[in-house]
């Protein structure tokens, strides 16, 4: 009697065991998905699927994110999400613009509004641990500093003192402007505005005496001040500003795909790789072009992408440099030289990790 109910009870343990494994496997996980799925899906699969992207951008920083006289969106930041529609749909015009602002970015990656932001971002600590994004390889290296009227006779930091700057809510600019002035031992009056047009519009009418944000912004904003030459940016950089592309944390297919195409814009340029001269470059022996364009072996697949993810991307959008010249370069009327953002041949800071 004992040895059968031993038997009996042995059988349903066995069973029980066997039912917990399975429903570990294949049952729903506390927020009702299945386990298996949550471990397979991607945003990227999700895009594919859709058949278009959702790229967060800025619309009124000229030279990185605005809207042109033909009434379309362009700019530096603008083509890298276009590179990303290209690589990942084979298309660069398969893209959704959405116009963020600074304080509204990051929720709209959190919540699924945009699939990516490319809106001069500062990648941090704070944004890449608490905020919650992942973040592309870098396509930016900027600094903050600091624009003056030219007969303020404000020249360096120290001339700031008991002045009023005006800094964008929303930005690292506010904690890097409070760090530097207090390590210079200057005193001085922060005035925050919700966004950058309420800065320069407050800056011009001369309610504030100087205005503070990445280099780059303030160059961009310049051009488009009522007397562009009346203005200077004093020599002094605040900040590290690495700007880079960002998706929502905790989908590594999804950002690794974002990653390698922006590596592939890089990589290209330092191939001597251009939109115009791409196609040549299909019957190279080189093994390592060979790769980069998806002649031989399959790097894009195993990202989920064609293989020929790279070739779309520098046919359709350009490299690095490309890209760089046509917003930003000697013909533009920013003529922003490269300085750090060169490659690292050219005594820069961009350098691709190898394909292969």
């Amino acid at each position: 009697m004992k040895k059968s109910f031993s038997l009996t009870l042995s059988i349903l343990l066995v069973l029980v065991l066997a039912l917990a494994g399975c429903s570990s496997k294949t049952g729903s996980d506390e927020d009702g998905s299945s386990g298996e799925t949550s471990n397979s899906s991607s945003l990227l699969d999700t895009i594919k699927e859709r058949g278009t992207l959702k790229a967060g951008i800025n619309d009124a920083l000229p030279g990185f994110g605005y809207i042109g006289s033909d009434g379309e969106n362009t700019g530096f930041d603008v083509d890298f999400a276009k590179a990303i529609a290209a690589g990942v749909l084979g298309d660069a015009t398969k893209i959704e613009f959405r116009p963020l602002s600074a304080t509204d970015r990051f929720t709209a990656v959190q919540s699924g509004e945009v699939d990516v932001l490319v809106r001069n971002t500062t990648w941090t600590t704070n944004r890449d641990a608490e905020v919650g994004l992942s973040f592309a390889p870098v396509i930016f290296y900027d600094g903050q500093g600091i624009m003056v009227p030219k007969d303020s006779n404000i020249k360096t930091l120290q001339d700031l003192e008991g002045k009023t700057i005006g800094v964008e809510t929303g930005t690292t600019t506010e904690l890097n402007l409070a760090d530097q002035m207090k390590a210079a031992g200057v005193n001085y009056t922060a005035q925050t505005f919700d966004n950058a047009d309420a800065v320069i519009a407050a800056y011009e009418q001369g309610s504030i005496d100087a205005w503070t944000t990445d280099k780059s912004g303030l160059v961009s904003r310049q051009s488009t001040l009522q007397d562009p030459d009346a203005h200077i940016i004093l020599d002094e950089t605040l900040s590290k500003e690495p700007l880079a592309p960002a998706v929502k944390d905790g989908d590594e297919k999804w950002a690794d795909a974002v990653t390698w195409i922006v590596f592939a814009t890089i990589q290209a340029e330092e191939f001597g790789i251009t939109s115009q001269n791409v196609d040549d470059f299909l019957t190279s022996e080189n093994p390592e072009i060979q790769r980069l364009l998806g002649v031989e072996g399959n790097l894009g697949e195993q990202l989920g992408l064609s293989n020929d993810f790279a070739y779309q991307v520098i046919k359709q959008v350009g490299n690095y440099g490309e890209i760089y010249d046509r917003n930003l370069g000697p013909d533009t009327v920013f003529k922003l030289e490269r300085t750090q953002n060169a490659l690292y041949s050219d005594g820069g800071l961009l350098y691709s990790i190898p394909f292969r």
